[in-house]
């Protein structure tokens, strides 16, 4: 039914009403439908929290934002311990191809939160990227860091 992704078994708790089917989520303690980037939303979470030992507490799905008067939503933000934005990621559905025009989405929202790390992904292709004010420059990473690589 959906495409599988290239992050570890997330355990996800799936429901179906009439032909719609819905994902619980943890960060927003709500079911949602399960869209092709919900999907990938969802995964990206446990990911967070799984392999990089993201507290669950310190992230934020579908975080508003304003940017010149525009409500904008970023699919995941994560905080540091004194609550200040440190990573942000957009996620695509998996048919969706991660590009440039991405990075300047995500780019844009990072002008709002000013974080040191993005990830940009659709499930099946991932980039990771801190952000190194003092060259003025990306520096990109073949996996996420972990939470305490990026807080430190």
């Amino acid at each position: 039914m959906f495409t599988p992704l290239h992050f570890p078994k997330a355990d996800l708790k799936l429901s179906r009403l009439n032909e719609q089917v819905f994902v619980w989520c943890i960060i927003r303690q709500k079911k949602l439908v399960l869209t092709p980037e919900e999907w990938v939303r969802q995964h990206v979470i446990h990911y967070l929290i799984n392999s990089k030992n993201t507290p669950l507490g310190l992230i934020a799905s579908e975080f508003t934002i304003k940017i010149n008067g525009l409500t904008r939503r970023c699919d995941i933000v994560v905080f540091d311990y004194a609550k200040k934005p440190i990573l942000i990621v957009e996620c695509k559905a998996p048919e969706v191809e991660i590009n440039e025009q991405v990075l300047h989405q995500i780019a844009h929202y990072n002008f709002k939160l000013d974080t040191s790390y993005l990830y940009l992904t659709n499930g099946l292709f991932s980039f990771a990227c801190q952000i190194n004010k003092f060259e003025n420059k990306l520096n990109f990473f073949k996996e996420l860091p972990s939470f305490e690589e990026m807080i430190n």
